[in-house]
């Protein structure tokens, strides 16, 4: 799978056609990175997003913006940024959610952007997968070829949010009324995935789609 930074063994073309660009949506803790992870190994490249914006949170310029919006309270004593403590932050203050999004959003979009092209070029690439949580929210899913809804009860959600050491169920819920609404993002969605059951059940339904898309 390939993820992040274009690997230096990618074997690139001069003049890259276009890769199928599969968008991933679901609610928080629904299963959409597992979901990327498995079109990865079947010869996708992975974009994600949430990765990405915490390289952008180290940068100095990024990290001094959000400061001087914020609040020097966001931050580890050793004057980093502590993550933790913004989310507590911007996820109970809409206004100070929309700051931080308007400061971190455009960084993190133009990154993306500068990953699909390079992918473009390689030539063992069969399709870019975009793990992006607020894809419908940022205005990318015209940009994707395939939508993907990863549909997961809520509380499924809470139980392996909660094995993984994230968030409770009350944090989710908070966390997603930020968001376009999951019955929203399950009618935009081209296909649908179940992850209420096995996982390999969840595999062959991402083989069959892939199988449709390549």
């Amino acid at each position: 799978m390939l993820s992040g930074n274009t690997p230096s063994d990618c074997l690139t073309v001069s003049n890259p056609g276009k890769k199928p660009i599969i968008g991933i949506m679901g609610g928080i803790a629904s299963g959409k990175s597992t979901v990327a992870a498995e079109f990865g190994k079947l010869g996708c490249a992975v974009i994600r997003a949430d990765a990405i914006a915490h390289e952008v949170l180290t940068e100095p310029p990024v990290r001094d913006e959000i400061v001087r919006q914020l609040g020097r309270e966001i931050l580890h004593p050793q004057g980093q940024i502590d993550r933790a403590k913004l989310a507590r932050i911007v996820f109970a203050d809409a206004e100070k959610l929309c700051a931080l999004n308007k400061v971190v959003h455009p960084h993190v979009l133009a990154r993306t952007e500068e990953l699909i092209a390079q992918y473009n070029r390689c030539t063992h690439v069969r399709a870019i997968v975009l793990d992006m949580p607020l894809l419908v929210e940022v205005g990318w899913a015209d940009r994707c070829d395939r939508l993907i809804f990863v549909k997961c009860e809520r509380a499924q959600r809470a139980r392996r949010a909660a094995q993984a050491g994230l968030l409770d169920e009350h944090e989710i819920k908070i966390r997603e009324k930020f968001q376009i609404s999951l019955d929203r993002k399950e009618e935009l969605a081209d296909n649908t995935v179940d992850n209420n059951s096995d996982f390999s059940t969840l595999v062959r339904q991402i083989q069959d789609i892939f199988s449709d898309i390549t």
